[in-house]
């Protein structure tokens, strides 16, 4: 039990302390609408999920004691996040003044999600972390399972509460009048947060 509220608490923490995600869902939901938001956010989720197999199958032991090899993931996750933020920050609004939702699909919204977070360095000594630091060496499999399901399921909830939050239709419309402007704190952000995560 004592076990178990450690993986929750923890995990809440880390779902609700603003980020890259965070940024990323924000980003799609405000742009494209609410089913971006919410496919970006399932693929945040299965980011996490991606973290929690290879720590299970003894390769986050691997990571945890290679510099190299979570250096080369918090470079290829900084330069992501700075070519998506680079993009967003030039992207030209539509002559309507509504998103350019046509220009994003299904796959490429989960695919914004899962990206940010499989790149993440926090996210993987997170889950490293949990791992190692919290579950105990004779935790049955199918709990050590579960505990990796709660973490992807936890933020798959709150970002999709996110999503929604962000593309209600009313502050879309009046954020959308000011298109240009709203890219450019985006794109921003999201270079921001790479450049952070490069010399972080």
């Amino acid at each position: 039990m004592i076990e178990l509220l450690a993986v929750a608490t923890l995990t809440v923490l880390a779902v609700i302390s603003p980020g890259a995600d965070f940024a990323m869902v924000t980003r799609n939901s405000l742009l494209h609408g609410r089913p971006a938001g919410l496919l970006a956010s399932l693929g945040v989720a299965l980011g996490v999920q991606l973290h929690v197999l290879y720590t299970m199958l003894g390769v986050g032991l691997v990571l945890r004691h290679s510099p190299q090899a979570l250096g080369a993931i918090r470079l290829t996750g900084a330069v992501y996040l700075v070519w998506v933020g680079w993009s967003t920050f030039r992207a030209r609004p539509a002559a309507d003044g509504t998103a350019a939702a046509s220009g994003l699909t299904a796959w490429q919204a989960v695919r914004t999600g899962f990206f940010t977070n499989a790149l993440n360095p926090k996210t993987t000594l997170f889950v490293l972390s949990v791992y190692t630091q919290v579950v105990g060496a004779g935790t049955p499999l199918p709990v050590q399972v579960a505990y990796g399901l709660f973490m992807s399921g936890a933020h798959l909830v709150w970002f999709a509460a996110v999503a929604v939050v962000f593309s209600q239709a009313a502050l879309r419309a009046r954020l959308l009048q000011r298109q240009q402007q709203v890219n450019r704190v985006i794109g921003s952000v999201l270079m921001a947060l790479g450049l952070w995560l490069a010399i972080g």
